[in-house]
């Protein structure tokens, strides 16, 4: 018996260290590192802000154009033009009653805009650009400087 342990202690003892330095040197594989959990919950919040600021930017883009651009909306269009046509018929009816051609507020061919043109030139007028109308007016219309500031003037 005394032979059989001095055979087999030392082929246990052995094992047992071959195990222990293959266990030690085995990798680890708990996941990932706390780093990179950190990378990447940032990274997922970024994206998150990301997304958030391209959401508020076409929401800001959207407001701007419903601002500046005319309504597509036909009845919203018939109204204007009624409105512009009704303020058309007023100034006609006070030009024929005495004043001077060229030296009144009426601009000839004011009863040919279209409802794109008059859209535009109010939009413009609003916002600040009269100076844009003005010249955009003239172009169309051929009136001359006077009479075309006061029309843009009384939009």
């Amino acid at each position: 018996m005394g032979d059989v342990l001095l055979v087999m202690l030392p082929a246990l003892i052995l094992t047992a260290v071959l195990w222990a330095v293959a266990t030690a040197l085995k990798p680890r594989n708990f996941g990932i590192s706390e780093a990179e959990r950190y990378q990447q919950e940032l990274a997922v919040k970024s994206q998150a802000h990301y997304a958030a600021q391209v959401r508020a930017a076409v929401a800001a883009r959207a407001r701007v154009e419903a601002a500046t651009r005319p309504s597509q909306n036909s009845q919203q269009q018939s109204q204007q033009a009624d409105h512009a046509r009704s303020g058309q018929l007023a100034r006609s009816a006070s030009t024929s009653a005495g004043s001077q051609p060229g030296h009144g507020d009426a601009l000839p061919g004011v009863g040919y805009l279209s409802p794109q043109l008059l859209l535009e030139l109010q939009s413009l007028a609003r916002s600040g650009h009269k100076l844009k109308a003005i010249q955009l007016l003239r172009q169309s219309t051929h009136a001359d400087l006077k009479t075309s500031k006061n029309y843009v003037d009384r939009l």
